[in-house]
């Protein structure tokens, strides 16, 4: 590691609320020529809990727990255009699935000109508060808002994508950007959560009986939730007129998120007159990422950029 870097890993432990007075960065450790790691939180002290013990566990397909390092990584594109996305893996919040999800979905969307942000999140059963997600999500976007001139982003063509639990989590960071879920901590979190498109996959979004048989309920709320706790964490309640244009995408025989949960917020959304696209593939099941080859499921990346290629937020290389 040069110099350089050394001084940037430094500066993480100095960023406080000094940075109050100062520009806004990204302090960000190389992975690669191409990828940086970006920690979320000040010092790397978030709010919200104390954290687990010993290091994080990754299983042979990639799925990570033991979180206690919430931060970014950063994939930036050979020839980028100028647009971002924020990405975001499931798992219930019990883990993350990187390895099926949101790692392969960063490549392809990195391969499209994209600079992608993909979310590592803190876990509700792992010591922290059942807002620590939230609070992950809200500043993850706060985040490469604040930096869209150092990454040479258009600030109106930042992105959530989001599976499963992370698609929880997306559509929660989507309709509530600006919900007070933890103080200020430096420049970047004057700026708003609120990203300018969602995409929402075979996504976990109510909590409302008869469709909270979910472990994302139970992780977030618990085994016995009154209405009102239920209410507070679906999506679909919360769809307002500052809600982004919204795409979902899903299988009708998902055995763990029923399809209820799209076709709510597909209903939500044009109810409040928010932009809005639904694909409902007859059959795919979970948990499918990008979509087996040969598979109905493996049509929706397609559709998903001729969905943000028409709106205007790809942008050209």
């Amino acid at each position: 590691m040069d110099n350089e870097k050394r001084r940037t890993l430094m500066g993480i432990g100095m960023l406080g609320v000094s940075a109050l007075v100062g520009p806004p960065q990204l302090y960000a450790a190389a992975l690669s020529a191409e990828d940086t790691e970006i920690p979320l939180w000040p010092g790397d002290k978030p709010p919200g809990g104390s954290g687990p013990q010993g290091s994080e566990r990754t299983n042979a397909k990639g799925s990570l727990t033991n979180i206690s390092r919430p931060r970014m990584a950063a994939y930036r594109p050979q020839r980028p255009n100028g647009s971002a996305m924020l990405v975001i893996a499931g798992g219930g919040y019990a883990h993350i699935e990187r390895g099926t999800e949101s790692i392969p979905a960063a490549r392809w969307l990195q391969a499209l000109g994209i600079t992608v942000f993909e979310l590592i999140y803190r876990l509700p059963g792992e010591g922290w508060s059942n807002l620590a997600p939230f609070q992950d999500g809200q500043r993850a976007m706060r985040l490469i808002r604040a930096s869209a001139a150092q990454y040479g982003l258009d600030a109106k063509r930042i992105g959530i994508l989001g599976f499963s639990a992370g698609g929880h989590l997306a559509g929660t960071t989507a309709a509530e950007p600006d919900a007070p879920r933890y103080a200020a901590t430096d420049m970047a979190d004057q700026f708003s959560a609120r990203p300018d498109f969602a995409g929402l996959v075979y996504p976990v979004l109510s909590f409302m009986p008869p469709y909270d048989n979910t472990h994302s309920r139970r992780e977030i709320i618990g085994k016995h939730p009154d209405l009102v706790e239920s209410e507070a964490f679906s999506v679909e309640r919360h769809v307002g007129a500052g809600m982004p244009a919204t795409f979902l995408a899903q299988a009708a025989d998902d055995p763990i998120s029923p399809i209820q949960n799209s076709l709510l917020m597909f209903n939500a959304l044009k109810a409040a007159r928010i932009p809005a696209e639904m694909h409902v593939f007859q059959e795919g099941g979970h948990g499918w990422g990008l979509g087996p080859e040969g598979s109905l499921v493996h049509a929706w990346p397609a559709l998903f950029e001729t969905w943000i290629r028409h709106n205007g937020w790809m942008g050209s290389v």
